[in-house]
């Protein structure tokens, strides 16, 4: 019994020590994950509104009033500026693809037209779902005008209509459905 309890003891005084080592490290490391994100994010929005030096987030009131929207498939809206003028938006969607939440970035210039997507953290299957971040597939949205777009299976023929990926439509249905979410908000928000 004697054994037992020092055992515990032992092993209790184990755990308290890797607990807070792994509390530390966290600590320390904490700060540079976050500002690590913020870069990425920035590059992200620099990639799909070329034109915009410097990057403002907008308020949630902003995409919280469109209420066609499911809850929490937009993320962030930022407002790309060129000096004192306005040259369009980055907003972030979170649709749910196969693999479940994909992080998408659509930049929308001010005159209507999707200026490109940025696809980040995903969980998408390898080989197929994917492929969505590959230029293939996510630069077909460049260039469209801000309006619904649609997902076709086979050649896409008219300007409002994106090839799907063959074998995973359901990360192309959810990509496409982040990309329009975003017009949406665009079109009842921000184009005034």
């Amino acid at each position: 019994m004697k054994d037992m309890a020092k055992l515990g003891v032992i092993l209790f005084a184990i755990c308290a020590i890797a607990a807070l080592a792994l509390g530390a490290t966290n600590q320390m490391t904490a700060p540079i994950i976050e500002e690590r994100n913020i870069q990425a994010n920035n590059e992200s929005r620099q990639n799909v509104l070329p034109e915009a030096k410097e990057f403002k987030q907008m308020d949630d009131k902003v995409f919280k009033k469109v209420t066609s929207l499911e809850e929490g498939l937009i993320a962030e809206v930022y407002e790309g500026t060129n000096g004192s003028e306005t040259v369009g938006y980055t907003i972030k969607t979170l649709p749910k693809g196969y693999g479940g939440q994909i992080e998408l970035i659509v930049g929308v210039s001010k005159d209507g037209k999707v200026t490109g997507i940025n696809i980040g953290n995903m969980s998408e299957t390898p080989g197929l779902g994917s492929k969505a971040a590959e230029p293939a597939f996510k630069d077909q949205f460049n260039d469209k005008p801000a309006s619904e777009l649609t997902l076709v299976k086979g050649s896409a023929s008219g300007e409002d209509q994106i090839q799907a990926i063959s074998g995973a439509t359901i990360t192309s249905t959810a990509v496409t459905k982040g990309v329009n979410a975003a017009i949406e908000v665009f079109n009842s928000s921000l184009n005034k």
